[in-house]
């Protein structure tokens, strides 16, 4: 990014790099924890934000941090119940809060409401109070992460050993599930509710195979994460592709190339 940019741009920018900071240490919680699935779940269940939202004309950002949080709730109750396995009723949870979400985007829009833009993200439509949203919302979340970053650290690597330490489990879970959930209501204007769950995870998965430590791939992701921001800002720049499908297809780019010198290098 150069000097004499559009102001549009350098908002995109900052709000996409500071989303990067704040997402990656979640993110590789979420690798380290298989829970991808509750994330997605979690984004789906973003869209009711939104209608919420558009219903009671109140911010929407709010709406989707409302929303979400209440997700995590049920999330929590569910992990509870023993009738069915976690992933059948993440599954149940998943296609119904994206059904619901849409459906009810589509009955209470107006004529300036595009689904698309929630789907996919609009980065290049970040607005200044997007920005306090990101920077203030993401310091705290920041400061949550780090309080918590070691039990979450110690259940992801063994839980047992963890709850036997004194840690527990329900607690750290829905803390986290909290965090998780604030994060993914901030990122989905960036990158949209079908994608906010890529965001998260691909720089923690690309990091993996050159960390030795949890903090190092914790740096590593968000080091990869700002990359794939100022590669994908620029492919949609310069080729007219959306930003928040563009910074994905950046990350995933970063991934792959990390996955497979980590394969030859374990050779």
């Amino acid at each position: 990014m150069i000097a004499g940019l559009d102001p549009f741009i350098w908002r995109a920018f900052f709000a996409a790099v500071g989303l990067a900071v704040i997402a990656a240490p979640l993110g590789c919680i979420v690798v380290w924890r298989r829970m991808s699935y509750v994330g997605e779940t979690l984004s789906q269940a973003s869209l009711l934000g939104v209608a919420l939202g558009l219903a009671a004309d109140i911010n929407l950002t709010l709406a989707v941090v409302i929303a979400a949080i209440a997700a995590a709730g049920v999330l929590t109750l569910l992990g509870r119940q023993k009738t069915v396995p976690l992933d059948s009723a993440l599954g149940l949870t998943h296609h119904a809060t994206l059904a619901l979400g849409i459906a009810a985007i589509s009955l209470v829009k107006g004529p300036g409401i595009d689904l698309m833009s929630y789907l996919f993200g609009d980065v290049f439509a970040v607005t200044s109070g997007d920005l306090v949203w990101i920077y203030v919302g993401g310091a705290a979340v920041m400061a949550a992460t780090l309080y918590l970053w070691k039990p979450l650290v110690r259940l992801s690597l063994h839980e047992d050993l963890a709850t036997a330490e004194g840690i527990n489990p329900r607690v750290s879970r829905a803390a986290f599930d909290l965090l998780l959930a604030v994060v993914i209501a901030v990122a989905m204007k960036i990158v949209g509710v079908l994608l906010v769950m890529a965001f998260l995870v691909v720089p923690a998965v690309a990091a993996r195979p050159l960390s030795t430590t949890p903090e190092r791939m914790a740096v590593l992701a968000a080091a990869i994460a700002i990359l794939g921001v100022i590669l994908g800002l620029w492919l949609s720049l310069s080729s007219d592709v959306p930003g928040g499908p563009s910074i994905v297809i950046a990350l995933c780019t970063i991934a792959a190339i990390s996955l497979l010198a980590g394969s030859a290098r374990g050779r």
